[in-house]
C-alpha cells in the first residue's frame, strides 16, 4: 500500500503542475487576494494591538489555499477519474481506495504547503509579517485544518459519478465557505445570522484556530474548533471509504 500511495501522490502532483487553472486558483489567486486587501489596509498595528491586517489575515488566506485544493481540485479530479474509467482500471490493480484517497490528500497537502510558503514569503518580504505563536502548535493546527477540509472534499468526491457533477458539488461547498468562513472577508464583519450559518463549515473553525494560534494563543484555548475539525476528519474518512465508488 505504501508504494501504491506514493505512486498516486507523485503522479497527482505532476498532473496538478500541468493544469494551469488549478495552479492559478490554488497558488496565485490567494496571493493576489492578499496583495489586493493589503494594498488598501497595510499592516500597521490595529489600535491597542500588536498586529495589523496582514498578520491577522494570513491564516485566512492559508484557509483559502486549503479550500481550493481540498474541495475544488480533489473533488473534481476524483470525479473525472471515475467518469473516464480510470478508477475502474485501478480496481483491477492492487491499488486500494485508501491508497487513492491518501495519495490524493498527500498531493493536495504538498500543493497547499507550497501555496502557504508563497504567501509567507511575500508577507515577510513586503509587509513585515509577524508570527506571535508557538510554531509547533501552529503546525499542528495547520495539519488538522488541512485534513479536515480535505476530508470534507472526499465526501462528494466518493459519491458523484461525473466530472460535471463533481464541479457542481465542489462549487456548492466551496463558495459559501469562501465568503462565510472569514477566508475572503473578515468573519467579524458578517451579520449575526450569517455568523451562525458559517459555523457548519470546517473552514470557519480552521481559520479561527489558525488565527488564534498565529497571534499568540494556544491550542488549548480552542477546544470547540479542535473538536469540530477532528469530527469532520472522522466523518469525512468514514463516508469516503465506506461509500467509495469505482464507477
Amino acid at each position: 500500500m505504501i508504494r501504491s500511495t506514493a505512486a498516486v501522490t507523485k503522479w497527482e502532483f505532476i498532473l496538478f503542475l500541468r493544469e494551469p487553472s488549478a495552479f492559478f486558483f490554488t497558488m496565485v489567486f490567494p496571493l493576489l487576494m492578499m496583495l489586493l486587501f493589503s494594498s488598501m489596509w497595510g499592516n500597521e498595528p490595529f489600535p491597542g494591538e500588536a498586529y495589523g491586517y496582514v498578520d491577522f489575515s494570513v491564516p485566512a488566506f492559508m484557509g483559502m489555499v486549503m479550500a481550493t485544493g481540498g474541495i475544488m481540485s480533489l473533488t473534481t479530479s476524483i470525479a473525472a477519474y471515475r467518469e473516464k474509467g480510470i478508477l475502474k482500471r485501478f480496481r483491477a490493480t492492487p491499488v486500494s481506495p485508501a491508497a487513492i484517497l491518501i495519495g490524493q490528500f498527500a498531493s493536495v497537502l504538498a500543493v497547499t504547503v507550497a501555496g502557504v510558503v508563497l504567501l509567507l514569503a511575500v508577507g515577510f518580504a513586503f509587509y513585515s509579517l509577524h508570527f506571535m505563536g508557538n510554531i509547533f502548535e501552529f503546525v499542528l493546527a495547520f495539519l488538522l485544518s488541512a485534513c479536515s477540509i480535505s476530508a470534507m472534499g472526499f465526501i462528494p468526491a466518493s459519491l458523484v459519478s461525473t466530472a460535471r457533477s463533481g464541479v457542481v458539488a465542489a462549487n456548492i461547498l466551496y463558495f459559501p465557505m469562501l465568503f462565510l468562513s472569514g477566508a475572503a472577508l473578515p468573519w467579524f464583519m458578517l451579520p449575526d445570522f450569517l455568523k451562525k450559518v458559517s459555523l457548519v463549515f470546517p473552514l470557519t473553525h480552521a481559520i479561527k484556530l489558525m488565527q488564534g494560534v498565529w497571534l499568540g494563543g494556544s491550542l488549548s484555548d480552542y477546544p470547540v474548533q479542535l473538536a469540530v475539525l477532528a469530527g469532520f476528519v472522522v466523518i469525512g474518512l468514514f463516508v469516503s471509504i465506506r461509500h467509495f465508488r469505482w464507477v
